[in-house]
């Protein structure tokens, strides 16, 4: 065939499609969306029924300039972008914005990059579905209009250059929830006993079946044990079977990804695509879990040869998601005979977990003996639990262990009546756990629970809460530290001990900023549709209807809206504004009031009032609802004198960007996680003097005598410096073998920089 253009969305995919389409056919990219809304209009005519109006944005003229040429010269286009609605709106896009003949343009969709799938799909072209495009534009519009006004309100009534969204603010609001069911959690102390015994000469662990409230219940029951005789009541053994997971769906990916791999939901979607894109994997947005029948197929024979029969287990799981008709097939491998690929670390980790996942819900159930044993005492009514699980047939979990599996145990032998030889009780104090605060995973497997956005928005979602506008934070909270008393019974001896028991502590979660929590309470009380879980829901059953053709799209734009918009402009006219203020206490010392506030630079604590009255930023993770006096105070400790180095004082301070040292004339920032408040005069030694040795660092490469040009190797790499002011060194560019003539081209081309300043790296503190 002779003039055939297919377009697709990235380079990357079109490098391997062009590779399996050979001669006769070009392929080319549209770097994804070719035309958009625009950035800073609203963009949509609503008097005219809310129709999008889109542009073509500068940084993609020349792309679509090219792509134009290249359709004019082709006999057949060929639209491929992905199979889903985003996808069926950039080829609509395509062929709207390059005029397209519909008779000589095929749209063609393939869930895999491999030849076959290609070419079938070449073999059995389509029109671009409608239907599909108007669900994405439903979202499109639906979420401009949700961001563009209700943006302006928080400008408002908060501070400016917040936003809010029909999805972001929805899972925003569920980290604030849940910090707050934490916040009003109150630990509960008890006593956990735990007995240790010889059956036939082995040592088993039993966990008694009550816990104590208090340490003198528990004193009293370790006082009734001493001198106790044991013996088996009961014996109950159970058989289990654990049947394998699905295959990837992209939510069940994340989770899993995060789970087991430890990768932020934006990277596996990264580099998903990735492996997408060349051909390992299939697409990686997809709510199905069905696989097709050759992906079962050879999933049978890798198992037999490698396994035997009796490993292999074929199933279809049945999916769930009524959006699920988006795409065909669960994420897989394209060739389960690929055990491994080459690529980076990250994208062979995330291909392993996609192929043993794929492989191991095409194998057969793992056999469990689950055992309970019963232990009683001739003392006390209260039982010893001995826990025991045993794997008969491991099955899939050769492969892929399930999350609840457990170690291999195997107890000696024991018969009911039997008398065991008790070698110690432990009562250990504990502490009630709250809920705990969402991962990037958990937060996903929420969204997904409660039909809010779909899988391929939840990266940009959390990645806009944390990153774009510092509603939330992905950190670690230290826990609270509990001084504890424990007791052990050995040899009819009680003895006590002390010990430090910490309780909420937690890494790597998702914490609400002050902010954020001003933001979620003022849309909860003033838009309270917008913030309901229910709501978003079935909004996003509204674009599935859309997407079958059962809903006009405008229709439920336009019932969205006329509440919406009255409920926008009320709240702009009324004098109702949002400050987050609230008093903590009193100064023991001085008597001066303490208040939490949120200012222009974010949350702070001021002490005293009038000319008089001083403030401190609140810390990594503090709240003004919920900081204590204590907490507080300890804020007005700094600027501190940490002591004397080279007879200058090393004194420690908090800045806008976080904990410094200042040494005369030298800041030098503390390190992550690093307490001003408790660092020694040592640790700020080697601090200053490793600062320093970067400084020393900085070297002259070159100079050219008379013309005060040097080419110098600074703290972060090459550049010049001339007439006091500092040029950078384009990449790549050898920095020792620059001429006088190369030095004073870069700098008869740069822009002016301010005097004293090097342009391309700002000073640190």
């Amino acid at each position: 065939m002779e003039g055939n253009l297919v377009i697709v969305e990235s380079p990357a995919k079109a490098k391997t499609i062009q590779k399996f389409l050979g001669e006769g056919f070009i392929v080319k990219s549209s770097f994804g969306h070719i035309r958009d809304l625009q950035d800073k209009s609203l963009s949509i005519d609503i008097d005219g029924g809310f129709i999008p109006e889109y542009v073509v944005p500068a940084a993609k003229k020349k792309v679509v300039a090219e792509l134009k040429a290249a359709a004019q010269k082709s006999h057949t286009v060929w639209l491929a972008s992905d199979e889903d609605r985003e996808g069926e709106a950039i080829s609509w896009h395509l062929a709207q914005t390059l005029g397209l003949d519909t008779a000589s343009t095929h749209r063609i969709v393939f869930h895999e990059i491999t030849k076959d799938a290609i070419l079938n799909a070449i073999q059995n072209p389509r029109n671009i579905d409608m239907g599909l495009v108007n669900a994405q534009q439903a979202r499109r519009v639906l979420d401009r209009l949700v961001g563009f006004e209700l943006s302006p309100v928080l400008w408002r009534k908060i501070q400016r250059g917040l936003s809010a969204g029909r999805v972001q603010s929805v899972a925003l609001r569920l980290v604030v929830d849940r910090e707050r069911e934490i916040a009003a959690f109150i630990p509960e102390a008890y006593y956990k006993v735990e007995g240790s015994f010889v059956a036939s000469g082995n040592k088993v662990k039993g966990t008694l079946d009550t816990r104590f409230n208090g340490i003198d219940d528990a004193r009293k029951f370790l006082e009734d044990s001493i001198g106790a005789s044991y013996t088996i009541e009961s014996i109950d053994n159970k058989e289990g079977v654990r049947v394998p997971a699905a295959p990837f769906t992209t939510s069940t990916l994340q989770q899993e990804a995060a789970h087991k791999l430890r990768l932020p939901v934006s990277v596996t979607m990264r580099v998903a695509q990735s492996l997408y894109e060349r051909g390992l994997i299939t697409y990686m947005r997809t709510d199905s879990t069905n696989l097709s029948s050759l992906a079962i197929g050879t999933a049978k024979q890798f198992i037999m040869d490698n396994f035997g029969p009796e490993y292999h287990h074929a199933r279809q799981f049945k999916t769930h998601s009524k959006g699920a008709q988006e795409a065909h097939e669960a994420i897989r491998p394209t060739y389960i005979a690929n055990t491994e690929i080459e690529g980076t670390a990250q994208e062979q980790k995330l291909y392993n977990l996609i192929w043993r996942r794929t492989v191991a819900s095409q194998m057969a159930e793992a056999r469990v003996m689950n055992t309970s044993i019963k232990v009683a005492s001739d003392r006390r009514p209260e039982l010893y639990s001995i826990q025991a699980t045993q794997v008969l047939f491991d099955g899939f979990m050769k492969l892929y262990a399930s999350d609840d599996a457990q170690d291999d145990a195997i107890l000696p032998e024991m018969k009911l009546g039997d008398r065991l030889e008790c070698k110690g009780i432990s009562a250990e104090c504990k502490y009630t756990q709250p809920v705990q605060r969402f991962s990037e995973g958990t937060l996903v497997k929420k969204l997904e629970e409660l039909g809010i956005g779909r899988p391929s928005t939840y990266a940009p979602t959390i990645n806009t809460l944390i990153t774009g506008r510092g509603y939330i934070i992905k950190g670690d909270k230290e826990g609270q530290k509990m001084q504890v008393r424990n007791l052990s019974l050995k040899g009819g001896t009680i003895a006590e001990s002390a010990k430090t028991e910490t309780i909420g502590a937690e890494k790597g979660k998702l914490i609400p900023q002050d902010i954020g929590m001003m933001v979620t309470d003022y849309l909860t009380a003033n838009f309270s549709d917008i913030m309901d879980y229910d709501f978003t829901a079935n909004v996003e059953k509204d674009f599935d209807s859309i997407a079958e053709g059962e809903l006009e799209w405008q229709n439920v734009i336009a019932k969205f809206y006329s509440p919406f918009h009255g409920k926008v402009q009320e709240s702009i006219q009324d004098k109702q504004y949002s400050h987050l203020e609230r008093t903590i206490g009193t100064d023991p010392e001085t008597g001066e009031v303490l208040v939490a506030k949120f200012g222009q630079f974010g949350p702070y604590v001021q002490k005293g009032d009038g000319p008089d009255k001083v403030c401190a930023s609140l810390g990594k993770g503090q709240l003004i609802e919920n900081i204590s006096l204590e907490e507080a105070l300890r804020l007005f400790q700094l600027p501190r004198t940490v002591g004397e180095y080279q007879g200058i004082s090393i004194i420690a301070l908090k800045g806008r960007y976080g904990p410094y040292l200042r040494h005369g004339e030298k800041n030098v920032s503390l390190p992550r996680g690093t307490d001003p408040l408790n660092i020694s005069l040592e640790q700020c030694v080697t601090l200053i003097e490793e600062a320093s040795q970067k400084d020393s660092q900085v070297a002259v490469i070159k100079e050219f005598a008379g013309r005060d040009i040097q080419v110098i190797n600074g703290r972060y790499g090459p550049y010049i410096k001339h007439a006091g002011n500092n040029y950078k060194i384009p990449r790549g560019t050898d920095a020792a073998a620059l001429t006088e003539a190369e030095c004073q081209k870069i700098i008869d081309s740069a822009p002016a920089p301010a005097a004293g300043k090097y342009r391309r790296f700002p000073k640190k503190r």
